[in-house]
């Protein structure tokens, strides 16, 4: 089963790689896919400076801190997965490439972290935007090279796992026990 995974996985990378790698979209991925490093630690940042937003910020720095605990410290080390650049020389990777292991993407799970928490704490029209950004972080992944597929969805199965559990231990789980009083 593990080798359908991967056959599947490295047939959509040859597929981004010969049909959606274009040179005018290559500088754009690459800068999305830095965000997704600390760019979210940064927005956390930023939502934590703001009294409107503070708590907002405080959910996000719990999710994101469990998320790369668990994703960086555990996960990976755990589960050691080649990246595909080293696994496969043909899938011709872009750009600065990562030392760590694959599973899971942590760009990947670091974005949806803080964007599915926002996407429920704040307006709509805040939190839809950063989820696509957080999508388009994945993708970016996926057309530089450095992941497989399958690394991508489950960095994002982790992140909703942890950034809804976070979400309802801390702001709907208090609110519904203050709607009881």
């Amino acid at each position: 089963m593990l080798s359908s995974i991967t056959d599947m996985d490295v047939a959509i990378l040859v597929f981004i790689r010969d049909h959606l790698r274009f040179d005018w979209l290559t500088p754009i991925m690459k800068c999305v896919s830095a965000f997704g490093f600390f760019g979210w630690v940064v927005l956390t940042v930023l939502f934590l400076l703001f009294r409107k937003t503070r708590n907002v910020g405080k959910v996000c720095a719990v999710s994101l801190s469990i998320e790369a605990v668990l994703v960086n410290l555990v996960m990976k080390l755990v589960i050691a997965r080649v990246r595909p650049f080293n696994a496969f020389d043909f899938l011709n990777p872009i750009g600065k490439l990562p030392t760590d292991y694959s599973f899971p993407s942590g760009h990947t799970a670091n974005s949806f972290a803080v964007a599915l928490v926002a996407l429920h704490m704040l307006p709509k029209k805040a939190g839809i935007p950063l989820v696509v950004l957080a999508s388009l972080v994945a993708y970016s992944r996926l057309y530089l090279g450095v992941h497989y597929p399958s690394d991508v969805i489950c960095g994002f199965l982790v992140a909703l796992i942890i950034s809804q559990v976070v979400w309802y231990l801390m702001v709907r789980k208090p609110e519904r026990a203050a709607a009881t009083v």
